[in-house]
């Protein structure tokens, strides 16, 4: 990416829709916009105006808002043109702003990226606004939200700034050893501090998997011998033919998902092969599979048909995966539920409000909070972790001189500083900002 080039895209849905935007940055702004419109309107005065290729062709009548550098989102002059929103429409305005010497289009997340290397927003909130672009249920919305809002990027700033006054604390006691400016309680505070510190981070670690949940889904996992019901209990809760079903065992052979919305919080549901003694080598793979998901599962549905008196039994699985026992084909009036199982009829519908009630609560229960501040991707735990090795290593105070420690915390700030971006980040910053959507 070039930083004087001038850069355009469409920040809207696609067409047709009623309204496309269309962005601009860089610093051909006000030549674009006098060129194409006949002039440049005030800032952030949205002003109605024709829209001319550079023939000088009426394109379009619309809107024109022109956003004066740094007061704008990605710190440079910008501008917007909200058209109509019809496929002729759009491709004629971006026909017309490529032929204009000097721009370009946009790549993947540049106008996001430039609001970061311009100062507008660190690399936490920028990752923040992808999830808050992505998000498709309401909680999903709520937590990008509490990110964008800087409450990580002010969390992990709060802690590196404890590490540099700690660092300050025990260099000064290095270089003014033989005086007494350097009172040793606050040498001790210091490291009481930090062990403090050390402890917030493991327990902020812990919230990873929370985090995955809230952002990937609450993972349910339906299993049971051939011919339970899994395939339709999944239908019924898709609400469509998302699995085939017929009168025959193991004709599940893959792995069949849909994805929820209960309560604001996405759930997906997986349907397995039937489990018992395979017949052949393809289910003996598709059962394979449905155990490995069970395993991995945030809950697990453990479906018995009623015309089974005994259902199977699952093995392998970790003894804190939370199980639901479920009898299915309540319709077919023969058998009742067994201890603690929920009965239910996917053909007649009967208990499935109360099922995905049960799965809602799971879920809500799994995701916390959806203002809580967590380490929503890779990238953060493995900052986290490294600077928590190396906060460990400067509290174990056997492990070598007072300069040695300095340096251990010198490189905890480190890592804690390529969370937001303000250290070493350049190499990751094509992987982070091409996840984005164009226009972004």
């Amino acid at each position: 990416m070039k930083s004087a080039d001038t850069i355009f895209a469409v920040a809207s849905g696609a067409a047709p829709s009623g309204i496309a935007v269309v962005r601009i940055a860089g610093p051909l702004v006000r030549d674009v916009l006098a060129a194409m419109t006949g002039g440049v309107p005030s800032e952030r005065l949205a002003t109605l105006a024709p829209i001319r290729s550079p023939e000088g062709e009426v394109l379009d009548r619309g809107l024109v808002l022109f956003f004066a550098g740094p007061r704008s989102f990605v710190g440079e002059d910008s501008a917007e043109l909200h058209l109509h929103g019809g496929k002729a429409v759009v491709e004629a305005v971006l026909s017309a702003l490529g032929r204009l010497s000097g721009l370009r289009p946009a790549e993947p997340g540049e106008f996001t990226r430039r609001a970061f290397m311009n100062g507008k927003i660190d690399l936490l909130e920028a990752e923040a606004l992808a999830d808050l672009v992505q998000a498709e249920t309401e909680f999903q919305r709520r937590f990008a939200l509490s990110g964008a809002g800087a409450a990580q990027s002010q969390l992990y700033e709060t802690w590196r700034r404890s590490l540099i006054r700690v660092r300050a604390l025990l260099e000064a006691e290095v270089d003014f050893s033989d005086e007494d400016d350097v009172p040793d309680d606050a040498t001790a505070s210091a490291w009481r501090e930090l062990r403090r510190l050390s402890a917030d981070i493991t327990t902020h670690l812990q919230g990873f998997a929370t985090a995955g949940i809230i952002r990937d889904g609450f993972d349910v996992v339906i299993v049971g011998a051939p011919n339970a019901g899994k395939s339709s209990l999944l239908n019924r809760l898709a609400g469509r033919e998302a699995a085939i079903v017929t009168d025959e065992p193991g004709t599940t052979r893959d792995l069949v998902e849909v994805f929820l919305d209960l309560a604001g919080i996405k759930v997906r549901v997986t349907d397995t092969a039937g489990l018992r003694a395979p017949e052949g080598r393809v289910e003996a793979i598709g059962i394979e599979r449905a155990m490995q998901r069970a395993r991995e599962a945030d809950l697990v549905l453990v479906l018995r048909g009623a015309d089974d008196d005994h259902g199977i039994g699952i093995d392998g699985l970790d003894d804190a995966t939370p199980v639901l026992r479920v009898m299915s084909k309540q319709d077919l009036g023969v058998g009742r539920a067994l201890g603690d199982e929920l009965a239910v009829s996917a053909l007649a519908g009967t208990g499935v409000d109360a099922l995905l009630e049960r799965i809602g609560v799971a879920a809500r229960q799994a995701a916390g909070s959806a203002g809580q501040v967590l380490p929503t991707r890779r990238r953060h735990v493995d900052c986290l972790s490294e600077a928590q090795n190396w906060l460990s290593r400067a509290l174990d105070g056997s492990r070598g001189e007072p300069e040695l420690r300095a340096e251990e915390l010198r490189l905890a700030c480190n890592a804690l500083g390529r969370l937001s971006g303000s250290v070493d980040v350049e190499d990751l910053l094509d992987v982070i900002f091409g996840e984005f959507c164009i226009g972004k």
